[in-house]
């Protein structure tokens, strides 16, 4: 009995182990994505961009075979498909854009809270930009909530911010866009991330610099 005992003790602590190793190592794996994505869409001239994403995404879809229910893997894959959209012909990217849709849209639907938010962004971003019925699904107002509740997920993210700060800008409202990029530059950089928080933290640095050149313009203008 007692040697039963024990081996039900080790296959437990065994299976703790293994669940551990399999965590880590899918850890590891998306963040070695997360780091070849920003060496793509920040580092690599645009030309050069179309060529590298379906390596990149070919290497997710493997890892989704092994973790096909994995919220952050499903995300994963919505957002390299949405930056290589950026360089497909305009057929192949509609049809990109409506499956980007759904992968966040299941992502959110298994965890609400993944990548902290962020699949919100990305896909109220999606419906921001992307044209409205009937070529597409664009719509404001969901882009709005989708954005606001990444906030309310991350209310201090550099990412929540700066986009929720890009829609802003996109409709107008200037002074709250400035102020939710101030909020973005304001987020920590990631130890895990710190090239990709950087590369964005430049873009937030410039939309100020460009408010506050287009805000000289004018009241120079006034005068």
């Amino acid at each position: 009995m007692e040697c039963d005992t024990v081996r039900n003790w080790l296959c437990v602590v065994l299976m703790l182990v293994s669940n551990g190793c399999f965590a880590d190592s899918l850890n590891d794996a998306l963040n070695s994505i997360e780091s070849e994505w920003a060496s793509i869409y920040y580092g690599l001239p645009k030309t050069k961009q179309q060529a590298a994403y379906p390596a990149l995404l070919d290497k997710i879809k493997q890892l989704a075979e092994h973790y096909p229910d994995d919220a952050r893997v499903i995300y994963w894959q919505g957002l390299v498909k949405a930056s290589y959209a950026n360089h497909q012909n305009p057929i192949a990217a509609l049809q990109a854009v409506h499956e980007v849709r759904d992968l966040l849209t299941k992502a959110i639907a298994i965890n609400p809270q993944v990548m902290n938010g962020a699949a919100y962004v990305v896909l109220g971003t999606l419906y921001d930009k992307v044209p409205s019925w009937p070529i597409a699904f664009g719509d404001d107002n969901t882009a709005k909530t989708m954005l606001e509740t990444a906030l309310k997920i991350n209310p201090n993210g550099l990412v929540s911010n700066y986009f929720y700060g890009q829609f802003l800008l996109a409709h107008d409202d200037t002074q709250a866009a400035e102020h939710y990029f101030n909020q973005a530059l304001a987020a920590p950089i990631r130890a895990e991330q710190p090239y990709a928080d950087q590369q964005m933290r430049y873009k937030v640095q410039l939309e100020l610099k460009k408010m506050g050149a287009t805000s000289h313009t004018l009241s120079q203008l006034n005068h």
